[in-house]
Formats: structure tokens, C-alpha cells, sequence
């Protein structure tokens, strides 16, 4: 007997031991590697395909535009040196593995086959080593091309500023910083990273789901290794002196910068000046409830510097405005927030969580009165949890929801859509700090935004320009979960039995979780489309001309597909001024706008790309399918013109000063494409500053989560049951979630400012 307890009391210690020496091994990162970037391996495009490239849009040309070029570009590219892109590509998460940097750079050259690029890793996952390995394989990138004045390929270096507030007076949003350069003197000395809930997330408190995925799955193990390193390796980088400039700072510390201006402070000290481009700006996975453009319009937050804005990327389309509400806004030293009723054609998630309450209590046979008060209770404790409201109904299901908190009627909107943080809204507020009601409005100069458009892909699986094709959605759209339902736990707290009680947490606890713990991982797949692109008006394809264009907002954005858009106002003596341009004049002038459909895609790839890649690379990285154009172009149905005209009064609201649609043209089916021509008299007669921009509407497509919710409606149109596109096992690995949506191109505004 003591023989037996003997060797169990040996065993158990021997297991503890063995669990420690393990768990250190673990901690200190020895069971894991680093990463690399990677190398590309294709070499250039073959120079016939790009000069064939041009021609073939050329033909399409207006003829004041025939020697300008349309290039296409992807500003917004993650590889897995981001950290939720690591997490993607877990196989827990149905990942492939992790995507590398140059993965990018081939992707680009030879699936998209698009002309510019620019990797955006999030920089709160950055450390020297991942910045130095980063701009090796982009420079390698850019090597692959023969005639560096006249590429094939442009490559840029840029990261992504993450921003995310607690609560709306905090929030300022995600940022990419994009560099004309390559050389160490004209990039960034490390990325800077943004102070708060995104740094907890991506670096601090992501480091407790290593432990869980680990033994989860284990017999994957290594690849889960080599994450907790990628994260321990982010840790023990050192945080810089927030006292010392930027340019002061050793080459081995991690920055970071809370407000935009600070961001900008420090690009300004290290001698740069490179493009700060705000990006999903209305969407409501990470912006909590209530958030506005409003305070980013004061000087002190320096809006001038952003001359570009993403309408549209695979995280969905910011552009609308609504007048909907998720929450009635009250002091940010209020504790509550109050849930709003009675929106027609909108329901707030807080609402839906007081439904769900107020169903549960009555299937348990409470009163009409109880199960009332108690819906009323969850309401308004919804509501003050802002983006973490699901977290207070017990094990809900991401169908529980219907269609709560989205637009109905906005096009491919993202999830939980902002309406007073989309790019109308932003156009359409002015900055009033200064004036008073003795000012003269039509002299007073008052901030605004005078944004130029672009689209990208915001892909995290480095596919930079994923939208030439509608396949391989769990590659090609940020849809990601579990592969089966014992690993929830691993991301989802509260599994505990459903009852009639809203488990309201305060903001102190809900800050104490990390942050994709707070977000609704689930239902938010739904919303995920392949991406779009930024398109440039160029004399040349050089990295000078491209950024020229980009600098100049001589710019436009498309929902994926290469459709050719020009957008010109002519004025009274015949001078031309493109999208993008600012002009003081006392009558509107004739706008031009002509549109081109992009070309209908060939199955499979061309064979100068099965060339470079070989076949193995083309059935992995391509999935088997590249943009490969037929010598047919899409249809466009139509030319629509919106006009915004600016606020001259706090007291004027927004949704009177937006017209959508101002105006709208049919368009007779013609491979040549459509062109539309008007005047506005209501600009000389109103006597305001306005701006115009043209949105070009391509017949319909097959498109992954082109319906993000499907809903069963009772009689009043109610939604009574959802049927969501989930990125986990509930969805079919092989289910590519396609219903017909059209296609969209959206110009730069052209803004007038009123000059008598």
C-alpha cells in the first residue's frame, strides 16, 4: 500500500513539475518561433500584359482623358504580423496557417493583377524586428519589377493606427498611414501604435487565449507555439519615453500616440508626411453607439490631414447616412444610457435584447406587468453597454438578434452601421469653434472634411485586391470561427443557462475583458464581402504619378470590380477641373460624368500567371482563380449624383442637407458605357459652399453576403426569423453565401465653395 501511494505521490509530482517546466517553456516563448515576412517569388509582370492592360481601357476613354491612365490599387492589406490575422489563420479558426507579408506583394502581381499596393499591418502588434522584416520583403517586392520608372508593380510600406474609445467622447477610429517611399529616412522609424482598448487587445490581453487554444487543440499544436511567441515577442518590446519626441527615440521601443494630433506630431518629428486615411469609420463591430464625426472636426485633432477617406472595403460600405439612433445620447458622466423606441424601419440591438428578455420571462409563465418591467430594465442596460450588449443575455444566439442594430435599406452597409460616423454625415457637418452669432457665415471660415474617395480590401490574409472574383469567401472575406463547438468557450464567456435576467455588467467590468471578447464574433461574419479598390487618374504608372494622384484626391473608390469612372466639372470659358478639385465659383457650371463596366471574368487564370506562379502557388495563394478579363464588358444601369451642402448653422440638421439621390440617369444598355451631363441653378441660388459627387451603378452580381441577414417577415414586414452566413462550423466550409447585388463606383466629390 505505501509501494502504491508512494509511486502515485512520485507521479503527481513528476506531473506537476512537468505542467510547470511546460508552462514556463510556454510563457517564455521557447516552445514557439517568430515568423518571417517572407520573399516574393514571382518576378515581374510580363510587359505586354501590362501595355494589352491599358489599351484595353484606353478604348474607353473620353476623348479629353485618352492619354490619362485608370490604375487600380488595395491601400489596406494585413498580413499575419497582425494579430487578429494570426488568429484567423489558426485551423481552430479554420485558418490555412499564417500568411506572410510577400504573399501580398505575389497576390497582387499575379491573382488581382493589380497596379499598387500597400501593406497596413496593425501597428499594435508591431516590434522592430516584424517593421525591419516588413520592409525587406516590400522592398523585394518592388525589386521584382524591371523598369523602377515605369513598374509593373508599386509597393508601399504603411501600418495601421487602431483607435478604439471606451465610449463615444473617447473614439476616434482606425487610421493607415501609407508612405511614399521605401528607404529607412522616408518611412516611419517603427509603427506607432494607438494608446487603449486596441493595444489591451492586440498586445496586452490577447495573451490568455494562448493557454486555452493550446489545449483545445492540441495536436496542432506548434502553430498555437508559434502564436504565444508572436505575442510574448510583442510584450517584451519595450514601451518609449512619451516624453521624448519621436525622432529622439531608440529604434527598439514601442510607440504609441492616444489622440490624432499626437499621431501626426510624431510622423511631423521624424520629417514625414505621408497619407492618414481613416477607414471604416461607421462600422459598429469596434465604434460604440452614439459616436460622431463631430469632435474630430476641431482644429486641435487637425482634419486637414485626412484628404482621403475608404468609403467601401470588405468590412462593408460607410458611405449613407440615416437619421436612426441606437441610444439616446446623455451626458458621458451619466452611468445609464436610454434604449429609443418606436424608429421606423430600425430596431436598436437594445430593444431586440429587451424582446428576448420579455420572451424568456413569459415562456416561464411571470405576468404581462413583470415581464414587462424587466424588458424595460434590459433596455436601457443594453443600451449602456454600449458594443458589449450581447454579453448581458445569457447564452443568446447570434440568430437571437434578427436584424437589431443594422440598416435595412443602406447598400452592403457594414455590421451595426453607424449612420452619424458614415462619409455623408461627415461631409455635411461643419466645425463652428470660434464663430459667433455676430459672424458673417458666408465669410467665416469653418473646418470641414473635403475628402477624396477610395476603396480597399481590408483583407487579413494578405490578398491585396480580392474583389476581381466572388470565390473562396473564408480566404477572400475576413469570415472566420471555430471549426467545432467544444472550442466556444475558448472565445465566448457566458455559457450559462437562459433565463429572464439581463446580466448587466458595469463599464468598470466590461473593461476588464479583453477586447474580442467584447465584440460579437459570431454575427458579424455575415457582413463580410471580398473588398473593393482604389482607383487613380495618372499620366504614367510611376510611384510619383501615383501618389501625385492620390495626394491631389484625383481619385475614386469601386465595390471590386475595375469599372472606369470620370467625373469633370467644365466651367463658363471651357476650363476642366477633375473629381476631387475645389473651386470658388458663383454658378455650379456643366458636370461630365461617363462610366465604363469593368470586364466579365474567364474561369480559372491566365496562362502568364499559371507561368509565374507555377501550378501548386496558383491552387493555394490564387485559389485557382486570378483576374483573367474576357473581352466582355458589364453593363452600367445607371448615373446617380449626390449633393451635399455643408452646414452654415449648428442648428441645421444633416439629413436635410444631404440629397440622395439629387439625380438620377437611366442608362441604355451599351458595352461603350454611359455618359450623363447637368447643371445645378440651385447653387447660385442658394449662395452656400456644395459638393457633388457621382456614384455608377453596374448590373447585379453573384456576391458573398450580398443578403447579410435573410429573413422570414410576419405581415408587417417584421423580422421574425434570421438566417445568417457564419463564419463556423454552422456554415458549410464550402458555402460561398452568394445573392444578386449590383456593382458601385463612387467619385470624389467636387466641392464649390460659393463665391460671389
Amino acid at each position: 500500500m505505501k509501494n502504491t501511494i508512494f509511486a502515485i505521490t512520485v507521479s503527481f509530482v513528476a506531473l506537476f513539475v512537468g505542467w510547470k517546466i511546460y508552462a514556463g517553456a510556454m510563457v517564455s516563448g521557447k516552445l514557439g518561433h517568430e515568423r518571417s515576412a517572407g520573399a516574393p517569388q514571382a518576378d515581374g509582370t510580363p510587359e505586354a500584359v501590362i501595355i494589352a492592360r491599358r489599351q484595353a481601357d484606353q478604348l474607353y476613354s473620353p476623348a479629353e482623358h485618352e492619354t490619362d491612365q485608370i490604375l487600380f490599387g488595395d491601400l489596406h492589406v494585413h498580413s499575419s504580423y497582425s494579430t487578429d490575422a494570426f488568429l484567423w489563420a489558426l485551423p481552430m479558426m479554420h485558418g490555412k496557417g499564417v500568411h506572410p507579408v510577400a504573399d501580398a506583394c505575389d497576390y497582387a502581381r499575379y491573382c488581382s493583377a493589380i497596379d499598387f499596393w500597400s501593406i497596413t499591418d496593425h501597428a499594435e502588434a508591431g516590434t522592430p524586428a516584424r517593421w525591419k522584416s516588413t520592409k525587406d520583403a516590400v522592398r523585394q517586392c518592388q525589386a521584382k519589377s524591371s523598369d523602377q520608372s515605369n513598374p509593373d508593380l508599386v509597393s508601399m510600406l504603411g501600418f495601421e493606427w487602431t483607435q478604439v474609445g471606451n465610449v463615444p467622447s473617447e473614439h476616434y477610429g482606425h487610421k493607415n498611414v501609407i508612405f511614399k517611399g521605401l528607404e529607412d529616412g522616408e518611412v516611419a522609424a517603427r509603427p506607432i501604435a494607438a494608446q487603449g482598448v486596441a493595444t489591451d487587445a492586440l498586445r496586452t490581453n490577447a495573451a490568455g487565449l494562448t493557454a486555452k487554444l493550446i489545449l483545445a487543440d492540441f495536436k496542432n499544436r506548434d502553430i498555437y507555439y508559434d502564436f504565444n511567441t508572436f505575442l510574448k515577442n510583442i510584450r517584451d518590446v519595450p514601451d518609449c519615453d512619451p516624453t521624448l519626441p519621436s525622432s529622439e527615440l531608440p529604434a527598439d521601443c514601442y510607440e504609441s500616440a492616444k489622440y490624432p494630433e499626437d499621431l501626426i506630431a510624431r510622423l511631423d518629428d521624424q520629417g514625414l508626411d505621408p497619407l492618414i486615411i481613416p477607414h471604416g469609420s461607421s462600422w459598429g463591430f469596434y465604434t460604440p453607439p452614439g459616436t460622431t464625426w463631430d469632435k474630430q472636426l476641431a482644429p486641435k485633432h487637425k482634419p486637414e490631414t485626412f484628404s482621403l477617406i475608404e468609403i467601401y472595403s470588405g468590412h462593408g460600405n460607410s458611405e449613407e447616412y440615416r437619421p436612426y439612433k441606437n441610444i439616446i445620447d446623455l451626458d458621458q458622466a451619466e452611468r445609464f444610457a436610454k434604449c429609443p423606441l418606436n424608429q421606423e424601419g430600425f430596431t436598436p440591438p437594445c430593444v431586440r435584447a429587451g424582446e428576448i428578455i420579455q420572451e424568456r420571462c413569459l415562456a416561464e409563465g411571470q405576468s404581462a406587468d413583470t415581464c414587462e418591467s424587466k424588458a424595460a430594465e434590459a433596455r436601457d442596460a443594453a443600451a449602456s453597454m454600449g458594443v458589449a450588449y450581447h454579453l448581458g443575455v445569457a447564452s443568446e444566439a447570434p440568430e437571437d438578434w434578427l436584424d437589431s442594430g443594422q440598416c435595412k435599406d443602406c447598400y452592403l452597409p457594414p455590421f451595426h452601421h453607424r449612420p452619424r460616423t458614415s462619409v455623408q454625415y461627415g461631409l455635411a457637418i461643419s466645425n463652428f469653434e470660434g464663430i459667433t452669432e455676430d459672424s458673417d457665415p458666408a465669410s467665416a471660415d469653418l473646418g470641414r472634411f473635403n475628402w477624396g474617395f477610395i476603396a480597399s480590401s481590408d483583407n487579413h490574409r494578405a490578398r491585396a485586391g480580392t474583389g476581381y472574383k466572388e470565390v473562396a469567401r473564408r480566404l477572400n472575406t475576413e469570415a472566420s470561427g471555430i471549426v467545432d463547438h467544444k472550442y466556444r468557450k475558448a472565445f465566448i464567456l457566458d455559457e450559462s443557462k437562459p433565463d429572464s435576467t439581463l446580466h448587466f455588467k458595469t463599464r468598470a467590468e466590461l473593461q476588464t475583458l479583453a477586447g474580442f471578447q467584447l465584440t460579437e464574433l459570431e454575427r458579424q461574419s455575415s457582413f463580410f464581402q471580398t473588398g473593393g479598390l482604389a482607383a487613380v487618374h495618372t499620366n504614367g504608372r510611376s510611384r510619383d504619378e501615383i501618389w501625385a494622384a492620390l495626394q491631389r484626391r484625383e481619385t475614386y473608390a469601386t465595390s471590386g470590380p475595375r469599372m472606369l469612372l470620370w467625373f469633370d466639372r467644365i466651367d463658363s470659358s471651357g476650363g476642366e477641373a477633375p473629381m476631387g478639385a475645389t473651386i470658388e465659383a458663383a454658378t455650379s457650371g456643366k458636370f461630365k460624368v461617363h462610366a465604363v463596366g469593368s470586364f466579365k471574368q474567364n474561369p480559372g487564370c491566365p496562362d502568364y500567371a499559371a507561368e509565374a506562379l507555377g501550378e501548386d502557388r496558383i491552387t493555394s495563394l490564387c485559389t485557382g482563380e486570378c483576374y483573367n478579363p474576357s473581352n466582355e464588358r458589364n453593363l452600367i444601369e445607371r448615373i446617380e449624383i449626390i449633393r451635399i451642402r455643408p452646414q452654415t448653422s449648428p442648428n441645421e440638421p444633416v439629413g436635410n442637407l444631404i440629397d440622395d439621390v439629387f439625380l438620377s440617369h437611366a442608362c441604355t444598355p451599351d458595352q461603350n458605357g454611359c455618359s450623363f451631363e447637368f447643371e445645378d441653378p440651385g447653387f447660385a441660388d442658394a449662395k452656400r459652399d456644395t459638393l457633388y459627387y457621382a456614384r455608377a451603378i453596374q448590373e447585379p452580381r453573384p456576391t458573398i453576403n450580398g443578403a447579410p441577414i435573410q429573413c422570414d417577415r410576419d405581415e408587417d414586414g417584421n423580422c421574425i426569423q434570421a438566417k445568417l452566413c457564419l463564419g463556423d462550423y454552422r456554415t458549410s466550409k464550402s458555402e460561398e453565401c452568394l445573392s444578386p447585388k449590383d456593382v458601385r463606383a463612387w467619385s470624389s466629390p467636387i466641392y464649390l465653395t460659393y463665391a460671389q
